[in-house]
Formats: C-alpha cells, structure tokens, sequence
C-alpha cells in the first residue's frame, strides 16, 4: 500500500505565488491567503451558473486549421485540447438559470488563451444565431487574451463576423448579457464583450486591449495601480455593475427575471 500523496493536488495562486492544496481552493476557487479568485474552466463557471443537468452543449460546428501553415500552430492545437478536453476556446449551449433559458457561450482562456480564431467565431455565431431564431436571451461569458496570433488577418475578421451576427440579434430584439472574467483583452474586448444590453463584470478581472507594459512603453506614462481593473472600468462607467463570483448566478437570474424571456422550445 503507497503512503505517497496523490499528484495534482497542489496549485500555485498565479497573484500571490503561494502553493493551494485544490481543498483550499474551495467551491468558488478563491486563493485563501490573497483571495485572488482563479481562472475557472469552461466547465467549472457553467457548473457554477446554470441549473443542476441544464446544460446541452450545441453540436461541435467547425475544427480549426493551421491555415497559414504556422510553424508549431498544429501541436500547439493538439496540447491545448490533450490539457483541457476541449477542441476549442469556446464552449456553448442551451441552459437554464432559475428555471430561465438562456443560450450559454463560455469562453476557456485554458485553450490558448481563450483566443478568438476561426472556428472560436464561427462556434459564437452558431449559437447567436440559434438564440435568434428561438428567441432566448444569450450570456456571453468572455475569458480571452484576444485574437489568434497564428490565424493572423482570418482571427481578426472574426471580430467582425460575431458584430453582424449581434447586430442580427439586436434587431429581434433578444436580451444579451456579457459577463466579463480574468482576463477579457485584446480584440475581444475591443469588439462584441462590450457589445451587450447588460455589460457585468467578475470582481478582479483584467479588462481591457493591450497590457499595462506595451502601454506604457508607447506611451510613457505612469498608471494607476487599479489600471484595467473591474472596478476601475465601474468607477468610469464602462461597465454595469461588478459581481463577486459568489453572487453571479443570483444576479444573472434576476436580471433574466426582469426580461421575462420565455423564448420558443430550446428543443428539437
């Protein structure tokens, strides 16, 4: 019989660099000693979200390719979805929050990043598009370093893409909910995360388009220590409100309740 521990159970806190059995984490995966939330999955934030067994992810639409023939852009691929089990920095699909249904888009910044490629784009106007057609309101949960470096110009046209879709959604009109998390940057930001009727955002998230150190190197200017916070983003009226991860779910389920969006039979 070993009396070796298990493997895995160790992580270090990416804020205060202090190593966290995964029993410290706790259900909401906050770091006990700086209470620096951690990155979440795109399973662990729709568990946290959506009503128990609600959850019916979309068909998988479209698989990316190295279309540029980037050198190491294929392994990197197949290492990103050996490590989380996805086959893309999206997840999406039909759910209910306290009983409301909704069209659920998650973002995974475990998948390089989160970011924004072909198939990331065409897998969001999928489920725009269903939401549209069915009337269901859509939350957009946005986790992303912005767009795909090695998909160059077709990464950045996505941005675009998922604009026209929402336009399309607007004019229905279907409520849309953009929860921002750590981190939203980049050409995500800069194109639909804010592009929503409700624009939350997770206590200590990174918001913003290029980091604090690029700024600062073509503009040298001296920044405040709360640059590109949550709550600086509240404080300058850039976003609704600013949810603890605790209360996320409650507050999603309140602000659906205020739209009392029924939608047609997210079935069939």
């Amino acid at each position: 019989m070993s009396h070796y521990p298990a493997t895995g159970q160790w992580t270090t806190c990416r804020v205060c660099g202090r190593h966290v059995h995964a029993r410290q984490w706790g259900t909401w995966r906050q770091c006990p000693y700086c209470q620096a939330w951690q990155r979440l999955t795109a399973k662990q934030r729709i568990d946290q979200l959506v009503d128990a067994d609600s959850f019916e992810p979309l068909p998988v639409v479209a698989r990316s390719q190295n279309q540029l023939a980037f050198p190491g852009y294929a392994t990197k691929l197949a290492q990103a979805t050996e490590k989380t089990g996805l086959t893309e920095a999206v997840v999406a699909g039909w759910a209910t929050i306290q009983t409301w249904p909704v069209m659920l888009i998650v973002m995974d910044s475990h998948f390089m990043m989160g970011t924004l490629n072909t198939t990331v784009s065409r897998r969001i106007m999928a489920a725009l598009k269903q939401a549209r057609q069915r009337q269901v309101p859509v939350i957009m949960v946005t986790a992303s370093g912005g767009a795909r470096m090695q998909e160059g110009i077709y990464a950045l046209v996505g941005m675009n893409l998922i604009l026209a879709e929402m336009a399309r959604l607007a004019a229905v009109p279907v409520p849309v909910i953009s929860v921002l998390t750590d981190p939203t940057m980049g050409g995500v930001s800069a194109s639909f995360a804010f592009k929503a009727d409700v624009v939350l955002a997770e206590a200590g998230a990174k918001i913003g388009f290029a980091g604090p150190r690029v700024i600062q190197q073509t503009m040298p200017v001296d920044l405040p220590a709360d640059f590109q916070s949550a709550a600086s983003l509240y404080e300058n009226g850039a976003v609704d409100a600013v949810i603890a991860r605790p209360e996320l779910r409650d507050q999603l389920g309140d602000i659906l309740a205020s739209y009392r969006f029924q939608g047609v039979s997210t079935h069939g």
